[in-house]
């Protein structure tokens, strides 16, 4: 059921054509805002855009690579001319190489280069773009997107683990920057959620033992997208006006074990 809590909002999801996103953008669309998706996948993009359509609200797919700064200004320039205003900036898109990431001393830098690539420099070239047109919409959120492997220390996979770590780091920072413009910007930190990632970054491991992984999280199952996209709502939403700098572990309770 639709409260309409984002009703006259516009909001702009980054890699919202699956997994996480892709259900944020459908929740977010339902729940009254128009949404702009930001996808480098040109067939997924339009895809969910058909969707949020054929439900009577409004959708827009910008194709976007946030590892490419010309890429996120003009998609944000696309935003501007569509709606004129930006309330909401999502940043979801991430990407997990399984095969490439490694600790430290195993680590090709190439790898290293491309994961921050996306997962940090994404984050910063959309903030850059994003923040002074929420800041002309007189507020709004940016909610940003770490992971269990920001807040505690996962193996064989440092270059992930540092994209998170800093953008929980760069959060706050920005919190306590932008909070007196009105922005709140805060974190989602998952884990364990059933997406296209998770095949990546888990079930691809040969090392990874399914059963006794679910057996040590204390909720004993994986996420959905759609739980995650609700605590983004939330973020997304006046409801949560008094939160800034916050950093949300939905994940189950496998940090606190």
């Amino acid at each position: 059921m639709s409260t309409q809590r984002l009703k006259g909002k516009v909001a702009a999801i980054t890699g919202a054509g699956s997994g996480i996103g892709r259900a944020a953008a459908l929740l977010f669309a339902r729940e009254g805002a128009k949404v702009a998706i930001l996808e480098i996948n040109q067939s997924a993009g339009k895809k969910i855009e058909r969707e949020i359509i054929a439900t009577g609200k409004e959708a827009v797919f910008i194709p976007m690579d946030v590892s490419r700064w010309e890429s996120v200004r003009d998609g944000f320039a696309e935003i501007k001319r569509l709606f004129g205003a930006l309330h909401i900036l999502y940043n979801n898109a991430s990407i997990f190489l399984g095969k490439e990431d490694a600790p430290v001393t195993e680590l090709n830098p190439k790898s290293w280069n491309k994961i921050l690539g996306t997962n940090l420099n994404g984050l910063f070239y959309c903030c850059k773009a994003g923040i002074p047109m929420i800041i002309k919409s007189i507020g709004g959120s940016v909610i940003n997107t770490s992971s269990s492997a920001g807040i505690i220390g996962v193996p064989k996979c440092d270059a992930y683990t540092a994209t998170k770590g800093a953008t929980i780091a760069l959060t706050r920072s920005m919190a306590v920057e932008y909070g007196p413009r009105e922005i709140r910007v805060n974190c989602i930190a998952p884990a364990a959620i059933h997406t296209p990632m998770i095949q990546e970054s888990n079930l691809n491991d040969p090392d990874f033992d399914e059963q006794t992984f679910l057996k040590t999280t204390p909720v004993r199952r994986w996420g959905s997208p759609e739980e995650i996209a609700n605590v983004a709502l939330f973020l997304a939403s006046d409801e949560s006006s008094y939160l800034n700098g916050a950093v949300i572990a939905a994940d189950g309770g496998i940090t606190i074990t």
